[in-house]
């Protein structure tokens, strides 16, 4: 222990040893001490000296250390410091007092030391063992010393935790450490684990990652919260940066909606601190990540749509309109909107709607362009509105139409500034900047959109007072003119530059704007002069694009103009300049520096101003011009001629093309439609196939059914035994199988004979009982009619006895009654003369009853003859019911013949085809006596 005493600080007895005598020593210890106090003792010595003796260390203790990590697994502590002492030796201290020189060295003795540790890929798998220690003073040191290997070797150690089992796994478990030291340092390990490996990527995302990281900077704090926050962004901007796989993932999980609290900044914007400035600006630019246009077209739509549809679009306008916002991000805000609503439609529709809160308001796109040409604008704030300006217009016929509208002489507003206005106004002013943007701007107005390039021929400028005006067209090229006469020093190169890029865009591939263009007869010459002269370095650029505009006039020339078809410009040419020196200057374009760096990709950034000379649109115009244009200067009028016939022949070939197209495109849609039919019949034969074997296990029962109609039909039971052997399955049927399928065949159509006949009977006895009642009927209403005639002549005959009862019995009282009256009546009535009347009456009482008995009678009659009647109509329906039934009876006998043959045709057997149509018949004459029935029976009831 004295020893250690004196490495640790104690005062030694003899000559000091150096550091590297102390180091070998301590080794020696580490490796031969049995006691792990010792070995623990040795360790911790030689972790306090590994950053002042850094070299001796890493060359002579490596080995033992990572021996320690294998054998003492049981202590923690000694692998703490085991851990600790490699970190020192693989870390780089980035200290800002070193010098470049000492920097270099620490970096080599980094890189050295961390080779030497992944000479055996083993160590790298020990050391995610350790990671799964739960104690502090293991995993701690354990993530540090990993992350410093990933710094130092990323390719290598991440294509060794690639193929550990559960390697990136166990690392994703640091986010969940409730030690906010360890799960901050697992935010840094990821970060450079993460860095440019693609695979790793999509396994950190499909371990949860983007749900942890999203609820760590909500718990954090969002865009307020501290440097947390922004490790965890990092992260997310490393896993969706050109991961095509993980933005699909991170949109399909709905956490793009998670992002629209970020940006809910408030209305106090004054306190705005460095870490949520640098936040801001992450948020910022993973919004930029997802509907980047280095993305998939078809990726970046359905993100923008996300963005619109949970209101994170309608978040970042707010920000933009927003006072008191830092520059940076204001600027970062404007490039975000810009690329989210590049190529949408209803995403452009709805920032053209939005209004800056001014007074009176104006819209956002105004208020952009009114920053984008003051001069005193910052230019990355400049150059970020013309970005915005160009997505606005990216793909969009309807906003290109409004932009142009507002320089039409019809809706000039002169009381209220318009985007056409400020791009004129920054068309023509002084500053070169402004020029150059303004010119860029309308170029995007007009960009693939050959109505707006002829609306804008139209547009008229007042120059001065008292001159007529002149066309926008025009006024640009006597500027280009001016300023090439006045601008000995090339300072307006830029100007010039944006200037021709304009004309460029606007004539190509519009024959009535190289019209206009060409009626100025000053416009050529001056081109063909510009192209000629022998200038400087800095004038071969504008000199390039003069020969782009002359080629563009030839190419898209119609010839209406006789000065100046394609044949004489072409000749021009020739005399002027010379064919091979025009193509020359035509190359400088392509050739320029800044060209290839504004064809990578479409956001205009310029480390200066000065550097501020292509267009990302307008450099695939060049691309697109320049071999056509070189081949029509050298093509001669017969071969325009004879292209002229070839691109007609092509136009029909194209026709004919397009007609198979549509031909093959029909006949996709019927081969689609027939695989679709083909898998329903695919499947309605499983269906069958499946009855099939249904029907197989059934045949017990159709057996009992056969038993059963025999039965009820009268028939003998010779037809049982028959049936009786039929069990085996219909795969398996032997020859004498099929020969009792055809006997029960021919014994079901004789019993389908026997009971059509019966049938036949039935329907002849059911007419004559419906013909029995019909007369029946028609008896009881001859009787009833007779009875009512009777009736009526017996209420006649009884009113009649009535009245001459009253006059007897009105004689008889006259006569025991004595009057003066009677005295002089008449001797006519004496009692002799009344007994006729007496009898008369009498006769009359015995017609009464004779007539009651008769009615008597008729009333029984017609009370049999109703009986009888109803009889008859309950033996009508008897028969009918029993014809229903035999009816059913005969269809199922039907339905089971034709599945006999059926079988009998799957096992191949012949039918006479002439025995089908006989039962289809019988079939068919069956269901119209059915029908027949029916109808007399509707009669009968009527």
């Amino acid at each position: 222990m004295n020893f250690f005493r004196g490495v640790m600080g104690g005062q030694p007895a003899g000559p000091q040893p150096t550091g590297a005598e102390t180091i070998h020593k301590l080794c020696d210890r580490v490796a031969s001490s049995t006691l792990l106090e010792d070995r623990r003792d040795a360790v911790r010595a030689l972790k306090s000296l590994s950053k002042k003796y850094r070299l001796e260390v890493g060359t002579q203790a490596m080995d033992h250390l990572v021996h320690i990590l294998q054998t003492d697994r049981s202590d923690s502590e000694i692998l703490g410091y085991a851990l600790d002492t490699l970190y020192n030796i693989i870390c780089n201290d980035e200290e800002e007092e070193q010098d470049e020189n000492a920097q270099k060295q620490e970096e080599d003795l980094g890189v050295l030391f961390t080779d030497k540790f992944l000479g055996d890929s083993e160590n790298v798998t020990l050391l995610l063992t350790l990671l799964e220690e739960f104690d502090f003073h293991v995993r701690w040191p354990g993530v540090k010393l990993l992350t410093a290997l990933l710094k130092n070797q990323c390719n290598q150690v991440q294509g060794v935790i690639l193929v550990s089992p559960m390697g990136v796994s166990r690392l994703m478990d640091l986010l969940a450490d409730s030690r906010e030291v360890i799960r901050n340092d697992g935010l840094l390990l990821l970060q450079q684990l993460t860095k440019g490996n693609a695979a790793i990527q999509k396994i950190v995302a499909f371990e949860n990652a983007f749900e942890r990281l999203l609820d760590i900077i909500t718990e954090e704090g969002s865009s307020d919260g501290g440097i947390v926050v922004e490790d965890c962004l990092l992260l997310l901007v490393n896993l969706l940066k050109n991961n095509s796989s993980n933005q699909n993932f991170f949109k399909e999980g709905s956490y793009i909606q998670r992002m629209k609290p970020w940006f809910e900044v408030g209305d106090d914007n004054s306190g705005w601190s460095a870490q949520k400035v640098t936040n801001l600006h992450l948020m910022l630019q993973l919004v930029r990540v997802m509907v980047s246009p280095v993305n998939s077209p078809g990726a970046t739509s359905s993100c923008q749509k996300s963005m619109y549809q949970c209101g994170l679009l309608q978040q970042l306008c707010t920000i933009l309109m927003a006072t008191g916002v830092p520059a940076d991000i204001l600027t970062e805000t404007i490039n975000t909107v810009s690329e989210v609503i590049r190529g949408s439609q209803i995403n452009q529709d709805y920032f053209a709607s939005v209004n800056a809160p001014s007074n009176p308001p104006r819209p956002a796109i105004v208020v952009l362009l009114m920053s984008m040409v003051n001069e005193r604008q910052p230019f990355v704030l400049r150059c970020a509105v013309l970005y915005c300006f160009q997505c606005f217009l990216y793909k969009n016929q309807k906003g290109q139409g409004e932009i142009v509208a507002t320089l039409l002489p019809s809706t000039i507003d002169a009381n209220s500034i318009s985007a056409g206005q400020l791009l004129c106004g920054g068309l023509f002013s002084a500053d070169s900047l402004s020029n150059w943007c303004a010119a860029v701007a309308l170029a995007h107005a007009l960009q693939d959109n050959l109505t707006q390039k002829e609306q804008l021929l139209r547009v008229q400028l007042a120059t001065s007072l008292g001159k007529p005006p002149v066309s926008l067209l025009q006024q640009c090229t006597n500027i280009l003119s001016q300023v090439h006469h006045t601008d000995r020093q090339g300072s307006k190169v830029q100007t010039r530059v944006g200037l021709l890029m304009l004309l460029c865009t606007w004539i190509s591939n519009c024959p009535i704007a190289v019209t206009h263009f060409l009626h100025n007869q000053e416009n050529v010459p001056f081109l063909t002069g510009q192209i000629s002269e022998n200038l400087g370095e800095d004038e071969r650029l504008v000199q390039g694009l003069c020969a782009l505009l002359l080629g563009i006039c030839i190419y898209y020339n119609d010839n209406s103009l006789e000065n100046y078809t394609k044949e004489k410009l072409k000749q021009l040419i020739e005399k002027r300049i010379g064919k091979e020196n025009f193509v020359e200057k035509l190359g400088f374009v392509t050739k320029h520096e800044l060209y290839s760096r504004a064809a990578q990709k479409p956001q205009p950034v310029f480390p200066s101003p000065e550097q501020m000379l292509f267009d990302h649109e307008f450099t695939k115009l060049v691309k697109e011009l320049e071999g056509v244009i070189t081949k029509a200067v050298h093509k001669t009028s017969e071969e325009e001629k004879k292209e002229e016939e070839v691109k007609k022949t092509l136009e029909q070939h194209d026709s004919i093309v397009i007609q198979y197209k549509d031909l093959i495109r029909d006949q996709d849609t019927q081969i689609q439609e027939l695989r679709e039919q083909v898998s329903t019949l695919s499947l309605n034969s499983e269906q069958m196939q499946n009855q099939i074997t249904q029907q197989q296990s059934q045949i017990q029962q159709h057996k009992d059914q056969y038993n059963i109609l025999k039965l009820k039909l009268g028939k003998d039971s010779q037809g049982l035994s028959s049936s009786h052997g039929e069990g085996a399955h219909v795969n398996g049927l032997h020859s004498e199988e099929l020969s009792q399928l055809r006997e029960e065949v021919e014994e079901l159509r004789r019993q389908h004979t026997l009971q059509h006949t019966q049938l036949s009977d039935k329907d002849s006895l059911i007419n004559t009982l419906v013909f029995t009642a019909g007369c029946s009927h028609q008896e009881v209403e001859s009787l009833r009619s007779r009875v009512q005639a009777q009736c009526a002549e017996i209420s006649q005959l009884q009113t009649e006895r009535l009245e001459l009862i009253r006059r007897a019995e009105a004689v008889v009282s006259t006569q025991n009654q004595p009057s003066p009256y009677l005295e002089t009546c008449p001797t006519s009535l004496s009692p002799r003369s009344l007994l006729p009347l007496q009898e008369e009456c009498r006769g009359l009482r015995e017609g009464h009853a004779g007539l009651e008995q008769q009615l008597a009678s008729a009333q029984s009659t017609v009370a049999i003859e109703q009986t009888e009647k109803t009889k008859l109509q309950q033996e009508v329906q008897e028969s009918k019911k029993e014809q229903d039934d035999l009816l059913m009876l005969l269809a199922d006998q039907d339905q089971k013949i034709l599945n006999l043959k059926q079988r009998l045709r799957d096992l191949g057997e012949t039918i006479d085809e002439d025995e089908d149509e006989i039962d289809a018949r019988d079939q068919f004459g069956e269901d119209d006596d059915d029908d027949d029935d029916e109808e007399e029976d509707e009669e009968n009831n009527d």
